[in-house]
Parts: structure tokens; C-alpha cells; sequence
């Protein structure tokens, strides 16, 4: 087959050409890790059965190594017949002053890509260069940490003083806030409780000016509170639903779309007999539609909100 006919490589052909290029040119070096299967598979725009392939090619090379507690990491030893630049680095063995925000902003990086379970404080040790004991300077445990990473993140966004005119201007806004919040971390949903909350500065804002929101309607403050945790809640609710699908095409490697696809035969047999004629007629969109479906439950709560309001 001549040049001009022969096929290109695979997807994880490529994907792992490209990592093992970095390890022997010693951008990676022994015991740095190397990109998960989910960071794989959203960094190339692959599967995640095609990532788990990149990670086993290498794996086979002798490039990389898997490790209690730290993940895939590039191999101690060299491979056979291998260049590998040294980098004269182990693990932890890079030993510098940290501060608060480094160690803050590694872990949110490491939880917005692969989710907050891969949050530990030997992979932030390692994902920093420095030992795990290191770290307890800034946060007393994973607890700690993970509402510290809220903090930060809520402390992303500036609320306006005093804000929009109006009671259903300023809710839309600080809701729609906090849905784009949970958009770019989607972790975010999970970190947060209603019963009991985190109690960090820039949460506290957060709440402190929906409150004030509400000034001069003539509302108690219990009933103010609790429009606050519903509200809060009805963009906590979207947000997982969004959380959960993004999730779930990182781990299949099958995007919603593809998934109906899947499931044609299944939706046929159950709408086609006639029993469920509303249910049929719904368009596929009305239900994906995420973004739309936490519009139109925000505009919906603050409907009946205002007929709360008509009565005070």
C-alpha cells in the first residue's frame, strides 16, 4: 500500500504518540502523572474506551505506571531501548513554599476534570510537586479543603451592590449567577448541603444578598431565609441533572443524542401502543434542553413567588 493510501493512525495511536513525546523529551519525568483516562478523554475529544487504550499502550511501552494513591504515573525505571530525558525529580521531591491559592486552585483544576472524588491530599501532594504533610498548613482535611475550593469558587463571581431595581430582577440574577458557577465546576452541586451549609465568607455573601434582595416586601425573616434555600435549591437541582449527564458521556463515551439512538427501540415500544399519547408527543428536545428547562423553573418559582407576595 503505497503512502498516499495507507490509513492514519488511530485515535489512541495518536493521543498516545503525543504523551509519550512529552515523557522522552522529559517535559514528564519519572513519578510526574501523566493525563487521567477522563482528562484523555476531554482533553482529545475521545472516548473514554479510547483513553483507557492510550493509558494500556503506554502501560505495554513501559512509559507509565500505576500507583496506590497517585494514579498513572510516568515509570521510575527507564523503558527498554528508551531515551527518556531525566528530569531529576520523584516524587515530592520538589520541596517549595506554598500558598493558599496554589494549593486551592490545583485542587479545583483537579475536580473540574475529573470530578471531586479524585480531590485527596496525596493527589494534590503529588499534582504540586511537594509532600502531603505540606499541605495541612493551609487545609485541615479533605473536608476543609473541599469548602475552601467552594469559597474560592463562589468568590468568583461579584455580586452588584446594590444590584438591579426590583425584588424578581435581583433573584434572576444572583440565580443565574450561581447556574453558570455550577456550569464551569461541575462538582460544585455536590459540595454544598442545605442542612448544613459551609459556612465560608463568600457563601455567606451569597446568602446575606439574596436576602437583602428581599428588603421592604414586608416578608419575615424565616420566610426570607427559606426563599433563599428554595431558590438556591431549584439551581442545585438543575445543575446535578447537568453534573450527572456530562458524567455519564466522559464514562461511556456516548453523548446524550447517541444514547437515544441506543434506546430508539425500547422508546417505540413503549409510546406506539396508544397508552401514553402525551408523553409521545413531547418533542426530544423539550426534555434535553437544560439550559431551557432551569429557565423556565426559574421564571415558574418566581410566578408563584409574587403571588406569594400579593397576599403580605
Amino acid at each position: 500500500m503505497s503512502s498516499s493510501t495507507q490509513r492514519p493512525d488511530p485515535p489512541y495511536r495518536r493521543v498516545a504518540a503525543e504523551i509519550r513525546a512529552r515523557i522522552l523529551a522529559g517535559e514528564l519525568g519519572p513519578g510526574d502523572r501523566v493525563p487521567s483516562i477522563r482528562q484523555i478523554a476531554q482533553r482529545w475529544g475521545v472516548a473514554a474506551a479510547t483513553a483507557t487504550k492510550v493509558i494500556a499502550t503506554l502501560r505495554d511501552e513501559g512509559l507509565v505506571e500505576a500507583t496506590v494513591g497517585s494514579g498513572t504515573v510516568v515509570s521510575l525505571t527507564q523503558p527498554p531501548g528508551g531515551t527518556m530525558a531525566p528530569s531529576g525529580r520523584r516524587p515530592g521531591a520538589a520541596r517549595r513554599a506554598l500558598r493558599r491559592e496554589q494549593v486551592l486552585r490545583a485542587a479545583i483544576e483537579i475536580a473540574d476534570v475529573e470530578g471531586l472524588d479524585a480531590v485527596s491530599m496525596r493527589r494534590l501532594a503529588v499534582e504540586l510537586g511537594v509532600g502531603p504533610m505540606s499541605l495541612y498548613r493551609h487545609v485541615a482535611n479533605k473536608d476543609d479543603l473541599v469548602a475552601q475550593m467552594a469559597d474560592e469558587v463562589f468568590g468568583e463571581s461579584a455580586l452588584p451592590v446594590p444590584g438591579p431595581p426590583g425584588w424578581r430582577a435581583k433573584l434572576e440574577l444572583v440565580a443565574r449567577l450561581e447556574w453558570d458557577l455550577f456550569r464551569r465546576h461541575l462538582w460544585l452541586p455536590r459540595a454544598v448541603s442545605f442542612t448544613r451549609p459551609l459556612l465560608v465568607p463568600a457563601m455567606a455573601a451569597h446568602t446575606e444578598w439574596t436576602l437583602r434582595a428581599l428588603d421592604g416586601l414586608g416578608l419575615p425573616i424565616s420566610t426570607r431565609i427559606r426563599e433563599a434555600l428554595t431558590l438556591h435549591g431549584l439551581v442545585v437541582t438543575h445543575a446535578l441533572s447537568m453534573s450527572d449527564e456530562i458524567e455519564a458521556e466522559q464514562e461511556t463515551g456516548i453523548t446524550l443524542a447517541g444514547w437515544r439512538l441506543t434506546q430508539r427501540s425500547r422508546t417505540e415500544e413503549l409510546l406506539s401502543g396508544g397508552r401514553f399519547p402525551l408523553l409521545a408527543a413531547i418533542p426530544p428536545d423539550a426534555v434535553s434542553d437544560l439550559d431551557g428547562l432551569f429557565e423556565f423553573g426559574l421564571a415558574r418559582h418566581l410566578d408563584g413567588f409574587a403571588v406569594l407576595l400579593t397576599g403580605v
